[in-house]
């Protein structure tokens, strides 16, 4: 754009770096941007004493502050995404606007004043969104005091009450609300009554109720004039997309965990990585300050200790560690057996005696009431054998308690899951309704000791630590056992889907209280973890337990009931059937009379009976993960070379920078004596001048 008085030069490229000259105003130079690597570094501009700084490229957007001459405010151009806007130039009460050229398109700045409004709507609307999004400034509450580790505990929690909140409202959306809709009054026999005892035991008048899998019809729907809807199907297909959903977004947090924190992690650089890139900057405590400090240097003295140790071990000692870890290792799963084992013949007891009576109603809690014992005392005890075995990786001593708890809970799963699919089955006329019972208190059961172990397992330990016993100091948050715990109680909830479709209800209750009581209990009773940094790097191996095997065996459980068991022939959905899938199968015949559903039926008899199909996707799905696997081998190696390249070129840099200052030394020398002799007569101050230049 040309102005009077205004002499423009185009700009001088040079090694791409466009230098543009300066512009004379009015016998005053003002110097334009110089661009480098598309970013605008533009030096200040001296009007009368007055410093004047020309536009600075950020991203792209140009943001120019007004230059004065002559008392006359000029705003020079706004570059954003290439678009020069040209805001107006203040003339002593002239308000000139200067057009803005757009594809030949003439604009007024007030195009900026839009896109400015613009930007801070959406602004706004973000921030409203952070702000509404669920315990949003408790998480940034708990980071800043406890650091990512402590913080990965709760989100946890916060992502699976979401998993609850989607299958609550895909149950009752799909199952419940029809079964309401055609019969709002469930059959309740008048001698049942609400006594409140319900609450804790799932029995009584919620076995009447559409709590539970009794409580469903199966006949079809609307048959008299009113909309046909299938309760079937409903509940068979809502359970199962239900699963598959879930399955799906396990296998793609599992992938993208592992792909963030194994794949692209650079463990050959960790020493370094702990030492510049590993401080958390969400702590703003002094305390929580002062503890990362510790963390951070326990961490790199773990790190250099774990060759060290190995390697200092001499082979006796070797042998003695590794007597030491195959005896607790076969105690601890002495003990998982045998805890299972006696789950299982407390069940038979309870089938012989006959607990649920009249009166006796409170004791079908010993079963739910010794499962939950069992999980809270045997980790104490596995807590015991790291005093003995010392690991030589703290990381592997982690692993180990981790596994030997995950043995535990799913050994009395397992059990009990054998109970009842082969036991209870047989002799229950309604037993889905049962073992939905059994479930439901399991999970009473487990809050309540939950809420049991914060108060003695972390109120307790905090007196006593600050009170009677100060060597023990303040306890800290066992962040892999408190999401043990949350794996476990998902596990029930998986399970009890089918036998139960608003058991998700429990759950969501039962996470919400849980969020804000370990909140409570973490910042009075606890301090943040001295392997914050080890437990946050579980992150991946806790999403793989919840897959493998949470999500699995209660799949393989729901699996089995649906394609192997007898439904119960007085109640249920699926009642007179020989198993649940049957009625897919009775649909599937029906649609023979049915035309345009040729294709239906093919995919039916072709796809999902075919086994050939399942063994065709697991081939194709190995053969893609080995090509990703050699890909990603690929992509390191190649990443390897180009580092191990950048260090090549930099030590070839820093030889070569060597020896131009060599001979810069030696050639300043040589030159500064030839000034001296030829320039002795010109004097002191043109010899320093001279010597000067032939430095620079």
């Amino acid at each position: 754009m040309l102005c009077l008085w205004v002499s423009s030069f185009p700009p001088v490229l040079m090694k791409n770096v466009s230098v543009c000259p300066p512009v004379l105003m009015n016998n005053v130079s003002v110097c334009p941007p110089v661009l480098m690597h598309d970013v605008s570094v533009c030096p200040p501009v001296l009007m009368n004493n007055v410093s004047v700084c020309p536009p600075v490229l950020m991203n792209n957007v140009s943001v120019c502050p007004p230059v004065l001459v002559v008392n006359v405010s000029v705003c020079p151009a706004v570059l954003m995404n290439n678009v020069s806007v040209c805001p107006p130039v203040l003339v002593p009460n002239v308000s000139v606007c200067l057009p803005v050229l757009v594809l030949n398109v003439s604009v007024c700045p007030t195009t900026s004043i839009l896109y400015r409004h613009v930007h801070k709507c959406g602004g706004n609307m973000k921030l409203a969104r952070q702000t509404l999004e669920l315990w949003q400034g408790t998480m940034k509450e708990v980071g800043g005091r406890f650091g990512t580790g402590v913080l990965s505990y709760f989100k946890f929690l916060k992502w699976l009450l979401m998993f609850n909140v989607f299958s609550f409202l895909v149950n009752f959306g799909f199952i419940t609300i029809p079964q309401l809709t055609y019969e709002p009054t469930p059959a309740i026999p008048a001698a049942v009554k609400f006594s409140g005892l319900e609450i804790l035991t799932g029995a009584g008048y919620f076995n009447h109720t559409v709590l539970y899998y009794g409580g469903y019809s199966n006949e079809t729907q609307g048959t008299e004039g009113r909309p046909v809807y299938n309760m079937q199907l409903a509940y068979f297909f809502t359970i199962a997309a239900y699963m598959v959903l879930c399955g799906a977004a396990l296998i793609y947090s599992m992938a993208v965990s592992f792909r963030k924190r194994f794949v692209l992690a650079d463990f050959a650089s960790g020493g370094a990585w702990q030492l510049l890139c590993s401080w958390d900057f969400r702590v703003n405590n002094e305390r929580a300050v002062r503890q990362r400090k510790n963390n951070l240097r326990i961490q790199l003295k773990e790190s250099l200790s774990e060759k060290v140790q190995v390697s200092l071990l001499p082979l006796s000692d070797r042998l003695k560690h590794y007597a030491v870890f195959l005896g607790t290792w076969l105690l601890s799963t002495g003990m998982a057996v045998g805890c299972g084992a006696g789950i299982y013949f407390l069940c038979k007891y309870e089938n012989q005696v006959q607990f649920i009576k009249n009166k006796m109603k409170a004791s079908t809690l010993l079963l739910p009431f010794m499962v939950s014992l069992v999980n809270l005392v045997v980790p104490l005890f596995y807590s015991l054998f790291r005093k003995i075995e010392h690991y030589s990786q703290p990381r592997m001593q982690i692993y180990a308690i981790i596994l030997r708890n995950v043995i535990l809970k799913m050994s009395i799963l397992g059990i009990l899951c054998y109970y009842w699919m082969n036991d209870v089955a047989e002799r229950s006329p309604c037993w889905e309704s049962i073992v939905g019972q059994a479930l439901y208190r399991l999970v009473i059961v487990d809050f309540l000791f939950l809420m049991l172990g914060s108060f003695f397992g972390e109120f307790l330990s905090n007196v006593i630590g600050t009170k009677c016993i100060p060597s023990l100091g303040v306890p800290e948050f066992d962040i892999a056992r408190n999401v043990l715990d949350l794996i476990y109680a998902q596990t029930l909830a998986w399970i009890g889907i089918y036998f139960s479709p608003l058991l998700p209800v429990i759950q969501i209750i039962k996470f919400f209280t849980l969020f804000y009581l370990k909140k409570v209990s973490l910042t009075r009773n606890c301090q943040p973890p001295r392997h914050a940094g080890r437990a946050a790097q579980m992150q991946t191996i806790f999403i793989a337990i919840l897959f493998f095997p949470s999500f699995v065996g209660a799949l393989s459980m729901l699996a089995y009931t649906m394609w192997t068991l007898s439904p119960s022939d007085g109640c249920g959905p699926f009642r007179g059937l020989n198993t649940t899938f049957s009625a897919v199968q009775n649909w599937i015949d029906g649609l023979g009379g049915v035309s345009g559903a040729g294709w239906t039926i093919w995919i039916y008899q072709h796809v999902i009976r075919s086994e050939i199909f399942y063994f065709l996707i697991t081939l194709i799905v190995l053969v893609f993960i080995y090509i990703f696997w050699q890909i990603i081998q690929g992509r390191k190696l190649l990443i390897t070379l180009l580092r191990q390249q950048i260090v090549n070129v930099s030590n070839s840099q820093l030889s070569s920078l060597k020896c131009v200052l060599l001979i810069n030394a030696v050639v300043s020398e040589v030159a500064v004596s030839l000034i001296v002799v030829k320039c002795e007569s010109f004097g002191t101050h043109v010899i320093v001048s001279r010597i000067q230049l032939t430095r620079n």
